[in-house]
């Protein structure tokens, strides 16, 4: 149900098309920089794309410097994740362009729910509507259920 979506902002384009993206730049980045997918194996990396709506984030040579994920039933449901900014595009709008295209975007437009998780960009967030849980007493999760995971550093 992916449909292909462009955005362009300034001199950086924002898409959905999976053969744009740059798969060892994204990995890098979540295994070497990220807190939430630090040491994740390429192959698990690898398939979570495959199976997500990608947007990324392209400078206007074509290297791409940011990207988000959304896991997605497209009826009522987005998870986004993953999403970052390289360090040296910080502070130009990419991270407000990759929202505003994931919002914008016609397959998920009329979610009736969003969910995201983050430890340090809850302003960027919350200018898209996100807020604090209204009653985190109805939330559960599970954080591991193999001993096989990863390892986290």
């Amino acid at each position: 149900m992916q449909s292909e979506f462009t955005m362009t902002i300034g001199q950086y384009q924002i898409s959905t098309e999976f053969e744009r993206l740059q798969p060892d730049v994204v990995w890098r980045f979540l295994t070497e920089h990220s807190t939430w997918a630090r040491g994740i194996p390429y192959e698990t990396f690898y398939r979570t794309i495959q199976n997500s709506l990608n947007f990324g984030a392209y400078d206007d040579r074509g290297r791409q410097v940011g990207f988000a994920r959304v896991v997605t039933d497209y009826g009522q449901f987005a998870y986004i994740c993953d999403v970052f900014v390289l360090q040296q595009h910080r502070g130009r709008g990419l991270g407000k362009a990759l929202m505003a295209a994931i919002m914008s975007h016609p397959a998920l437009a009329q979610l009736r729910r969003y969910a995201l998780d983050t430890a340090d960009a809850q302003g960027l967030y919350a200018r898209y509507g996100f807020r604090n849980l209204s009653d985190p007493s109805v939330h559960m999760e599970i954080l591991s259920r193999s001993t096989d995971v990863w390892p986290r550093s």
